[in-house]
């Protein structure tokens, strides 16, 4: 079993790390990690590889988690999965090289994620991996891809949830080196909640908490697929029939529509962290096809519709508010109806309890500590 934070010492102590972030989601999960790690005596080199670049997507974040800034900056910039991920690779390499550090900790299933950790595999330095043994089932997802060869590349993989440890073991893993540590992106939850619930967004945009649904929406398998998204944007506009919905819209997302958006559903500009949570917490239903959504509104307890035909967080299903419903219209509409009539009870998953950038922390410095005594002896 994990240590409970209580019995947490500064075991980092002495550790060079390198923390790697490079899409917004990434900036969620890292906050927990890095500030642990400093509590706990550590030092970090903070890299941004610059997957999301603008201040819509990356910016607003820093400023919303109180995020330091980062001590490099990779600049990698958009293009396709091959490119995106060579110039991760080219920028980062030279940096580690110079940095010489302890171990590599990547998080979640981006490009940059898998770019970092193949350099630091081939460099013979060791890679802690956030968020290992999610798995999907689907490898038409880029982010599956991403996820299963992080994890074979790793050294460290630390689950947020027991489904993560038993692919992992499944796969063949060492079990010495698998980890449940519970969901560094619940810690930032947790330490946002209160600054989210002060937010006037819900009063600037004259919306009542319970009286709208929220929808996020940016996977290529639903928005890329034109037939995919004019299905789906029909059964949003017969749920807004009952609900008024409210939809942030993703930069790639928003070039897909085209003026087709049914009545009741209202756009919205990509909004920063603490708004989103705030527009969470006050929405009788969510949809989505993300997966930090999918454990944010476990959390927070909001019924969840996941537009899918898979998820890679499975314990949000079993454990939480959240449905994996497809991406049929008949089927969305229906779930919808019945989440509104009959929603879930609020359901927290074990070890969702703020305290998982800690655990991180602490195997982290015990890895540095027998790595001592190696040397020493």
């Amino acid at each position: 079993m994990p240590e409970q934070p209580e019995t947490l010492g500064r075991l980092a102590a002495g550790l060079h790390a390198v923390v790697v972030a490079g899409a917004r989601p990434n900036f969620v999960k890292v906050k927990p990690v890095l500030d642990a790690l400093a509590a706990d005596g550590a030092r970090t080199s903070f890299v941004h590889t610059g997957q999301h670049y603008d201040d819509a997507m990356s910016g607003v974040f820093f400023a919303d988690l109180g995020l330091r800034s980062p001590d490099h900056h990779l600049e990698a910039g958009s293009g396709s999965h091959a490119v995106q991920t060579a110039a991760v690779m080219t920028a980062f390499e030279p940096l580690l090289e110079r940095l010489a550090p302890d171990v590599v900790v990547v998080v979640g299933d981006v490009n940059s994620t898998l770019a970092c950790s193949l350099v630091a595999a081939k460099a013979n330095i060791p890679v802690a991996h956030v968020e290992a043994g999610l798995r999907s089932g689907d490898r038409t997802m880029p982010e599956e891809i991403n996820r299963i060869v992080t994890d074979r590349l790793s050294d460290l993989l630390f689950a947020s949830s027991p489904d993560g440890v038993d692919h992992l073991l499944a796969e063949g893993m060492p079990p010495a080196s698998v980890h449940l540590v519970g969901n560094v992106m619940v810690d930032t939850l947790l330490a946002c909640r209160d600054r989210a619930c002060s937010r006037p967004v819900l009063a600037d945009l004259g919306l009542c908490p319970g009286g709208y649904g929220l929808v996020t929406l940016h996977r290529p398998s639903n928005v890329d697929d034109p037939e995919i998204l004019d299905g789906l944007l029909t059964a949003l506009g017969e749920i807004a029939g009952r609900c008024p919905l409210v939809f942030p819209v993703h930069p790639r997302t928003a070039g897909r529509l085209g003026g087709r958006l049914p009545d009741g559903v209202r756009v919205l500009p990509p909004a920063g962290y603490l708004d989103c949570v705030a527009l969470q917490m006050g929405a009788r239903l969510v949809l989505t096809d993300s997966g930090g959504v999918q454990e944010e509104s476990t959390v927070l307890g909001v019924p969840c519709l996941t537009l899918r035909e898979t998820t890679e967080r499975p314990i949000t299903v079993a454990e939480g508010t959240n449905r994996v419903v497809g991406r049929s219209p008949a089927a969305v509409v229906a779930s919808a109806f019945e989440a509104l009539d009959r929603p879930p009870p609020p359901r927290r998953p074990d070890l969702w309890d703020g305290c998982a950038g800690k655990r991180i922390s602490a195997v982290l410095g015990q890895v540095v500590e027998r790595r001592g005594r190696r040397r020493r002896g």
